[in-house]
């Protein structure tokens, strides 16, 4: 689990985050969560938000490139995996990794998505967002106005937004959080 001091993390974050320049805005605490818009799952099984009523959703927003990604959130969900298989194999929990990119698409493709998914040893489902040509940022990314890289989202059972987040979080406070969204 990566153990990042917050001070520390956010010094960081510029550094390492992918961010565009972009008016996106994330969704707010209580929204309605949008269903994902995904090109091609990579790995695990195809998924639909709305199968998931009832269950407590963790999302990572994801680029191959992404420093932050690598170091922060790709392990984060990965020990969250670990630390709560009983709950995901209970259907109380789904984690879900969407690969959102918005530059470098010659560098971030599938088959380079898909090595590195089986590399990292990756359990649960990863999408690739689908871009159009004719939009800028790929339409999950669009949806909910995920601001770069890394970008975790938590839904709650009733599938609002609990929490939204790009860069680096509390991985403690997060974790607690998933315990109480599962538990109420």
């Amino acid at each position: 689990m990566p153990n990042l001091t917050r001070r520390g993390a956010l010094a960081g974050l510029a550094a390492t985050a992918a961010l565009p320049a972009t008016s996106l805005r994330a969704l707010p605490v209580g929204a309605p969560a949008p269903e994902w818009d995904i090109a091609e799952w990579v790995h695990g099984e195809p998924l639909r938000l709305s199968d998931l009523r009832g269950q407590v959703v963790v999302i990572d927003f994801f680029q191959l490139w992404c420093p932050a990604c690598k170091s922060f959130s790709i392990p984060t969900t990965l020990q969250w995996e670990k630390d709560f298989a009983q709950e995901i194999a209970d259907d109380r929990m789904k984690i879900v990794s969407i690969h959102t990119v918005f530059e470098g698409h010659q560098h971030q493709s599938l088959s380079r998505l898909k090595k590195f998914v089986k590399a990292k040893g990756f359990g649960h489902s990863v999408g690739h967002d689908r871009h159009d040509v004719s939009d800028e940022y790929p339409n999950t990314m669009i949806l909910y106005g995920t601001r770069g890289t890394p970008e975790v989202a938590i839904i709650d059972k009733e599938g609002r937004i609990a929490y939204q987040r790009i860069g680096f979080f509390d991985v403690e406070e997060k974790t607690q959080m998933l315990r109480d969204l599962m538990a109420a």
